[in-house]
Order: C-alpha cells, then sequence, then structure tokens
C-alpha cells in the first residue's frame, strides 16, 4: 500500500471520526466546520498531489511538503482564533448572566421566593 492510499485512509477515516463526534454530540455543528474543512482539504490534497507541487511552484517553495507544514500552521492558528472568539464571547455571556444574578439578589428575587 503506499503512503497515498494511507493519506487518503486516514483523511478519510478523519472526516467520519469528525462528524461522528458531531452526531454523538459530542461536537458542536459550529466548532466542527474547521475540522470538517480542514478533512476535506487532506482528502483534496491527498488525492491530487500535483494541487501541492503547483501551489508550491506558484509560491515558489523549493520543497513542496513543506507547504504541508505551513497550512497545518495556519490551520492551528485558524483553530486558536476561532476558539479564542469562542471563549471571549462566553466570558462576556458569563459577566452578563453574573450581573443579572446579582441585580435579582439585590432586588430580593430568590430561587425560594418561587416556591
Amino acid at each position: 500500500m503506499s503512503i497515498y492510499v494511507i493519506s487518503i485512509l486516514v483523511s478519510v477515516l478523519f472526516l467520519i471520526g469528525i462528524l461522528e463526534l458531531v452526531r454523538r454530540q459530542k461536537l458542536k455543528e459550529q466548532y466542527s466546520l474547521l475540522w470538517i474543512g480542514f478533512s476535506v482539504f487532506l482528502i483534496v490534497v491527498s488525492i491530487d498531489v500535483r494541487l501541492i507541487e503547483n501551489i508550491s511552484l506558484w509560491l515558489d517553495v523549493k520543497y513542496a511538503p513543506a507547504l504541508l507544514f505551513l497550512f497545518g500552521l495556519l490551520f492551528c492558528f485558524a483553530l486558536i482564533i476561532h476558539l479564542t472568539v469562542v471563549i471571549t464571547k462566553m466570558s462576556k455571556q458569563l459577566l452578563r448572566l453574573t450581573q443579572e444574578i446579582t441585580i435579582l439578589r439585590e432586588r430580593g428575587v430568590t430561587e425560594h421566593d418561587h416556591d
């Protein structure tokens, strides 16, 4: 079995794994988009190696496989930015929720008042 066949199999299994995590609700759809995109990219690059070679010629990269490391690094940066945006959003929501709870407590409304 050649390295290209192994690469295609691993890429397809990776995509299936991501889709299965989404199906089992262990990974939210909105967070899976980067992973699905990366999986599809891996499949395309694995099927057509000339694509990487052509991109490396266009970018004047002497060693085409080095582009794979660049793409992996760019993917990591995109993932970090995405997760930072999610954390920022959740921090704002937590702050707002904390403020609302404080306001309710100041007004004397607690969980026990509803019983």
